[in-house]
């Protein structure tokens, strides 16, 4: 199976002399020198001194899984190397994205004399200015686009500013839990190169691969060259269970075997999420860096009740703003606002209403004060993010930022109209050019009898899949539909039979109302169609069967 492999490797832009690294990604074989980042040597010896000085170390966190797994990686870390940092995580509707002036004021009296900022601060001014005046040493460990003026801090380290070089502006890809690993591997090289390790044992970064691998698919981050290698190899770290909170977690979402990328993404990610979005925001950081079993099953189960709570309330918010939606199926960029929803589940929204519509969309909760709270979500060349900020730069926001695929803004009472013009005269070349360009690459054309888990198997080998690095879509066909119903929340499920007699099942997710879930289920005994779509085991089931997730079909 391995030219099968190097097939799907060759096919995702991997060159031919460098596929023996693809086949099986390792940590070593993708990891850059800490030193090629900007700001990365100058944070790492600060680090190193207050560690050895004993100072107090305060992480401040966004409050999605990106932000609970980056303030986790660096707290275990931490904690290995004798000191126990404060950890603050601001409440999402109080205090809003990103750190306060207030806040780092506030950690500043508690006797921190350092902060970390992870998942955030490369556009907090104000804030860090804040910091800087109170006598508060800030390192910046971000990922968002930054601007040409940096925050005044101590250190900015992100691949993502302007000034980078070209080695580390490569890593621009990374999730924040990605650059707080490397911040982590450059630390403990300074803390090596001082003599610390000469007569203790040096803490094993590699053991907390399991958390970057659930902060890197959770966050959407491409996963090309390190991610993949982060994903591959934490994925490993974590079926062997050394995080006790993540072994709760996994228990409280029935996953009996060890979790897949997939997991990550849809079973775990959303929990530490609910947390943050609905709850209390730091039950994520809580539980990943818990010490007690049974504070963490505590800590699993709340978030599992939060995250059927968050459920709820989403479905309310994304019914209203699919109908809005539905009358700008036009426009560039679909950017929908309304009063009282609830700030915490736009952004799975904008998900949402991008994927039933294929454009960029923009979600915007409206406060009482007229003050909107917007989160967005992109498509495939089309850089939101940037758009975003060159929004606030002209005065439209009041705050903004993010990266290509996804952003959050700030937006001024009355402000709706005026920036839904401006994003829209801004994207749409791009959103033109990027549906223009859009395809369903196959990887195969296969006959109905030759979808069969023995095949899944061999298709799974040239993953993880996910962002950047699609899953593998084959074409089984010509076959008749035996069956199609509509289950769940909207599928279509059914059989397919081919000319020779073989079946096979297929599901069609969320399809129900959409053009491709009607014509299946309007599909006639005579039809003889082709399917396109991924092929899995069918869990469900067993695991002993395949099945395909239908993307697309046609006539044949």
């Amino acid at each position: 199976m391995e030219q099968l492999v190097d097939e799907l490797l060759l096919a995702r832009g991997v060159a031919l002399d460098d596929l023996a690294r693809h086949r099986d990604p390792r940590i070593r074989d993708f990891l850059p020198d800490p030193s090629a980042f900007q700001d990365m040597d100058k944070g790492a010896r600060r680090l190193a001194d207050a560690i050895q000085a004993g100072e107090s170390i305060a992480i401040f966190g966004d409050y999605d899984v990106d932000g609970a797994t980056s303030a986790a990686l660096l707290t275990l870390l931490f904690r290995r190397l004798g000191t126990d940092p404060i950890v603050y995580i601001p409440d999402r509707l109080m205090e809003g994205y990103g750190p306060s002036g207030a806040a780092l004021v506030k950690l500043k009296a508690r006797g921190a004399s350092l902060a970390v900022t992870v998942d955030c601060g490369a556009q907090a001014y104000e804030a860090l200015e804040a910091a800087k005046a109170a006598g508060l040493d800030v390192i910046v460990v971000d990922h968002h686009q930054c601007a040409t003026l940096l925050p005044v801090a101590f250190a900015v380290i992100n691949p993502n500013r302007l000034d980078e070089a070209e080695l580390g502006a490569s890593h621009g890809h990374l999730a924040a839990v990605g650059v707080a690993f490397l911040v982590g591997v450059a630390v403990l090289r300074e803390l090596r190169a001082r003599g610390v390790f000469a007569d203790r044992p040096e803490p094993k970064i590699l053991d907390l691969l399991d958390l970057v691998a659930l902060g890197t698919v959770a966050d959407v981050a491409k996963l090309r060259g390190l991610n993949r290698a982060f994903v591959t190899q934490g994925l490993k770290v974590m079926g062997a269970r050394r995080n006790i909170g993540l072994v709760a977690l996994a228990e409280a979402a029935r996953l009996v075997k060890p979790p897949s990328c997939r997991d990550l993404g849809f079973a775990l990610g959303p929990r530490i999420n609910a947390g943050g979005r609905v709850g209390k925001s730091d039950l994520g950081v809580r539980l990943l860096t818990c010490t007690d079993a049974e504070e963490a099953r505590q800590i699993a189960a709340e978030l599992g009740r939060l995250n059927e709570e968050r459920r709820a309330i989403e479905m309310q918010v994304c019914e209203q703003a699919e109908a809005q939606a539905a009358e700008q199926s036009g426009a560039p960029v679909i950017t929908v606002m309304g009063a009282g929803w609830h700030p915490g589940v736009i952004g799975i929204v904008a998900g949402r209403i991008k994927e039933k519509f294929g454009r960029p969309a923009i979600v915007i909760a409206q406060g009482e004060d007229g003050t909107g709270k917007g989160s967005g979500r992109s498509i495939s060349g089309v850089d939101l993010g940037a758009a975003v900020l060159a929004a606030k730069d002209c005065g439209l926001l009041v705050a903004g930022g993010g990266h290509a695929m996804a952003a959050g803004l700030t937006m001024p009472p009355s402000g709706l109209e005026p920036f839904r013009e401006f994003i829209n005269d801004r994207l749409a070349s791009d959103v033109e050019a990027s549906l223009g360009a859009r395809a369903l690459l196959l990887d195969a054309l296969l006959a109905p009898g030759g979808i069969v888990a023995p095949l899944c198997d061999a298709l799974d080998d040239g993953g993880p899949y996910g962002a950047g690095w699609p899953a593998p879509r084959v074409a089984a066909g010509p076959c008749r539909l035996l069956k199609a119903t509509i289950v769940g929340e909207g599928h279509v499920r059914g059989i397919a039979c081919g000319d020779d007699g073989r079946s096979f099942k297929w599901i069609a997710f969320r399809s129900a109302s959409t053009a491709l879930g009607q014509a299946l289920l309007a599909s006639g005994a005579d039809s003889r169609w082709w399917l396109a779509g991924s092929i899995r085991r069918d869990e469900y089931n067993g695991g002993n069967a395949a099945e395909m997730h239908v993307d697309d079909a046609a006539l044949a």
